[in-house]
């Protein structure tokens, strides 16, 4: 099926809720996708940071061939072995007390603002401006973007934002009725918005002191992807949520809220198809690879590189890890240029976000910023 097919049976069929980019993928092997006519693409930006291990990784699909030869589905009604020993792997890796699976990142920071409130009793959550958190009711809620909010309000009572990388305005918001802060290390769907070091640590301080739960939304950049396992672990804290997905499945869907020194009771959260054998299995593949691997490591060394070679072309550029954005004129018509060198990135209004696979090479990297010289 060639690509005009495609397109024309998406515009009938499909809910036109996605401003997609001409491509059809087909298949990926490693840094590499192949659209449905042949042709190959460098695929940097990863499914938006998930398949961290590239694609078909043997790892991942080993595990996906040996547990659907043994059980997909079970549901929580029962004990799943897969599923303890993904919850014990996360435990042991980022410090937290228990795991709760969910489907997606949107789903995990559900889960986060649940308990939030079941554990402290109180209402109010706060989040930053430019924050993206999901799309469900509840994660919406906490996401800035207006033209992601305004269709569907009202929505959930209770949050509000305040200004991302300054503690002072964080401090002045907090009331009696605050139960948690939740934040993105680094802003990805605003286009790689870093804060200033320490700021994290920071946030800990002033929520401790205040009494307040600290949320992380890591579910773009953990498991690697700043050149730390977890973004937090860079400057030495610890927060009392944690939610995770994206590169945890390596495009599998899964995610994870994890925490400590609370839980909720039984049956006040759930879920159908979460925590599947299937989906414990790839994941346990997967991030037992990256940890063996030293995709964390890999990811700041090429990250730093890469990075210094885009702003040598005289683009505004800036990232940690293998987590980059610079800024064009025009971010769809950049990207669209790229895809005709034969790369796949993602853009945030005009900010091209390079999201690559953890594993890539040095080759792979010069091939990238070979693409990119042509087209600026």
């Amino acid at each position: 099926m060639k690509h005009a097919k495609i397109f024309d049976m998406e515009a009938k069929y499909y809910s036109q809720v996605f401003s997609r980019l001409p491509v059809a993928l087909a298949k990926g092997k490693g840094a590499y996708v192949w659209d449905v006519d042949g042709r190959r693409y460098l695929d940097f930006y990863a499914g938006i940071a998930v398949t961290s291990l590239g694609h078909s990784h043997p790892k991942a699909v080993a595990a996906l061939k040996k547990q659907g030869e043994l059980l997909w589905h079970a549901s929580n009604w029962y004990y799943s072995v897969p599923q303890i020993e993904l919850a014990k792997l996360l435990c042991g890796l980022s410090g937290m007390e228990r795991v709760f699976f969910t489907n997606d990142g949107s789903e995990a920071n559900e889960c986060a603002i649940k308990l939030a409130r079941k554990a402290t009793g109180k209402k109010g959550i706060i989040a930053f401006k430019n924050s993206f958190h999901g799309r469900t009711m509840g994660s919406l809620s906490l996401t800035w973007t207006e033209k992601y909010r305004k269709p569907f309000e009202p929505l959930v009572p209770g949050m509000k934002f305040v200004e991302y990388n300054d503690v002072r305005a964080l401090e002045k918001a907090i009331t009696p009725d605050t139960a948690a802060v939740i934040v993105e290390p680094i802003q990805g769907e605003a286009g790689v918005i870093i804060p200033d070091p320490g700021y994290l640590k920071e946030l800990r301080e002033v929520t401790e002191e205040k009494g307040v739960l600290l949320i992380l939304d890591e579910c773009q950049t953990g498991f690697g992807r700043t050149g730390e396992l977890f973004a937090f672990q860079e400057e030495g804290i610890a927060p009392d949520i944690l939610c995770l997905a994206k590169a945890l499945g390596n495009g599998f869907p899964i995610g994870a809220t994890l925490w400590r020194g609370m839980d909720f009771e039984r049956g006040q959260h759930g879920g159908t198809y979460i925590g599947s054998p299937l989906a414990c299995a790839v994941a346990k593949a997967c991030v037992e690879t990256i940890v063996k691997e030293k995709l964390a490591k890999n990811a700041k060394k090429q990250g730093r590189y890469l990075l210094e070679k885009i702003e040598s072309l005289g683009l505004t550029a800036r990232g940690k890890g293998l987590m980059i954005g610079f800024d064009v004129k025009d971010g769809r018509k950049t990207v669209e240029g790229l895809i005709s060198e034969g790369v796949l990135c993602i853009y945030s209004e005009n900010t091209v976000r390079v999201l690559p696979p953890l594993n890539i090479e040095r080759k792979h990297a010069d091939e990238f910023i070979k693409s990119l010289e042509r087209i600026i």
